[in-house]
């Protein structure tokens, strides 16, 4: 009974509320079009492992196949074009050179764990045959308390599974919700994940970090009841520029720049 209830509120937190007004976050940024509220600090979208079939695949002018793998977080019901999977298609091809395919599909593994998610990646791999998965996991394992290291085993036999059909990785942790943040523990399966992508030397888009800094800097309010569709869209709309650039420079080799 307690997983389930968790497991609502934590489907709750991709309906997110109306941001906090503040007058900063009015203008959007000069330097690259964004919004203010979507701006980090680049420590949180610098890896230092590479995406190097995603850079070569742009080296050849080859299409650029995205696969994300994901939750019911990782979309928006009845806005799938504003959900981060879109988004960060639309501005990969904003930033890319326009001569570049780029095409980001969505598999959705609701309410799986780790371990039942990883199970299906031969058959799925089989059948995309992508360039990039995106992985985003955690927050099932969380909510249920799986073991840690079970955890751990899991993720490490996926993103092995994954690479082996050849494709780039890309690990993503659980969404940042305070409200949820006492009712389950997060750090094991955060610091799991961190310790897997390093093994592996694939980069970890820390998903939960970003969420935080956030709410923490009065971006953006994940802690109202008040949930609508708006917010949801615009934290949506941050993670995919911010998911995009991310990408990139770790195709590049680059080190990231300040997301504004």
């Amino acid at each position: 009974m307690k997983a389930k209830v968790l497991l609502s509120l934590i489907l709750l937190c991709g309906s997110l509320a109306a941001p906090l007004a503040r007058a900063g976050d009015a203008a959007p940024a000069a330097t690259n079009n964004a919004p203010a509220a979507c701006e980090l600090p680049s420590y949180l979208l610098t890896s230092e492992s590479r995406l190097t079939k995603v850079a070569d695949a742009l080296k050849a002018g080859k299409p650029l196949d995205i696969l994300v793998i994901g939750s019911r977080s990782t979309t928006i019901p009845s806005s799938e074009s504003s959900s981060y999977p879109a988004r960060m298609e639309a501005i990969l091809k904003e930033k890319l050179p326009a001569s570049e395919v780029v095409h980001v599909s969505v598999e959705i593994q609701s309410k799986k764990t780790a371990e039942e998610t990883a199970s299906t990646f031969v058959k799925l791999m089989e059948a995309k045959a992508p360039t990039l998965v995106i992985w985003q996991t955690g927050t099932v394992d969380a909510i249920r308390s799986i073991d840690p290291d079970e955890f751990r085993s899991a993720v490490t036999e996926g993103v092995v599974a994954l690479q082996n059909a050849g494709a780039d990785v890309v690990l993503m942790n659980l969404q940042y919700s305070p409200r949820t943040e006492t009712m389950i523990s997060a750090p094991p399966y955060l610091d799991n994940m961190r310790v897997v992508a390093q093994e592996h030397d694939i980069p970890l888009f820390d998903r939960f970090a970003i969420m935080r800094q956030w709410n923490d800097q009065g971006q953006f309010d994940l802690f109202s009841p008040s949930r609508g569709p708006e917010l949801a869209k615009q934290v949506h709309d941050c993670l995919g520029r911010a998911l995009a650039q991310f990408v990139i420079d770790a195709a590049r080799g680059e080190p990231a720049q300040q997301q504004n």
